[in-house]
């Protein structure tokens, strides 16, 4: 499946960039707000740290997985349900092979169909794919704390970089000239730190959070599908099973004859 951008994330972070962008051009000029060891000090130095408190192979991957916070390739459940019922019927009707070259729509479903058609028992189909259900949150778990954390630290950089400025400041009183545009660069560090920290990272977090309870529902969703479907259970039976997983409204439809 193909994967889909995030309209959600993206009108988000460029609609609050917009916004404040505008504000800036309204006020001031927005040279005033431009200075790169301000920026240097909030962006690589939570960057830094947050490297820190994990490995660099945990890093790297966070950032990879980043990406899930823009684009999403996972069906609906009312897809899956759908999907899972149109294979369970070929597989009562002609069997595990008749599925051998079938596509599926997720790389986890793909993998339980393979174990069915290689004959696995059903003990081992249902360990095989847990384990791989929850290799695949702990990866989401960790981008998730990963952003979290550069949500957390970059404000605190801010205040590091702010109190470096007053510093430098203090210690040079003689022309009170430069008081006001050194104490506004001081205050840059604050502003980077607070924007980061509340338009770029605390969202991505929150959207990796969301993604990872999503591709669990669906996973445990598959994982039901496929153990009933290596019993023969009848397709009708597995679609009513199956509709738990679904939202109240349309579960209750999906439930009324004929649905």
């Amino acid at each position: 499946m193909a994967p889909v951008v995030d309209l959600a994330t993206l009108i988000g972070l460029v609609g609050a960039i917009l916004l404040i962008g505008t504000s800036i051009l309204i006020g001031a000029s927005p040279v005033v707000f431009l200075n790169l060891p301000s920026l240097l000090i909030v962006f690589g130095g939570s960057l830094f740290v947050v490297l820190a408190k994990f490995s660099v192979h945990q890093f790297l991957g966070a950032m990879r997985v980043a990406v899930h916070a823009f684009k999403f390739s996972l069906p609906t459940i009312e897809e899956l349900i759908d999907e899972v019922i149109e294979i369970a019927s070929v597989f009562r009707k002609d069997g595990a092979l008749a599925l051998e070259d079938r596509e599926m729509s997720t790389d986890f479903l793909g993998a339980g169909v393979r174990l069915l058609v290689d004959g696995q028992s059903q003990e081992l189909v249902r360990g095989i794919l847990e384990k791989e259900r929850l290799q695949s949150l702990e990866r989401h778990r960790l981008g998730a704390r990963i952003f979290s954390s550069l949500g957390d630290v970059s404000p605190a950089m801010g205040m590091i970089g702010t109190l470096i400025g007053l510093v430098q400041m203090l210690s040079n009183m003689e022309d009170p000239k430069s008081i006001g545009p050194a104490m506004a660069v001081a205050l840059l560090t604050t502003l980077y730190g607070a924007m980061l920290s509340t338009m770029v990272f605390q969202p991505i977090a929150d959207k990796l959070s969301l993604r990872m309870n999503e591709e669990a529902q669906m996973q445990a969703l598959l994982i039901d599908a496929v153990g009933e479907i290596q019993q023969g259970t009848n397709p009708r039976v597995i679609q009513q099973l199956l509709g738990s997983y679904l939202p109240g409204g349309k579960r209750e439809s999906a439930e009324q004859p004929g649905a």
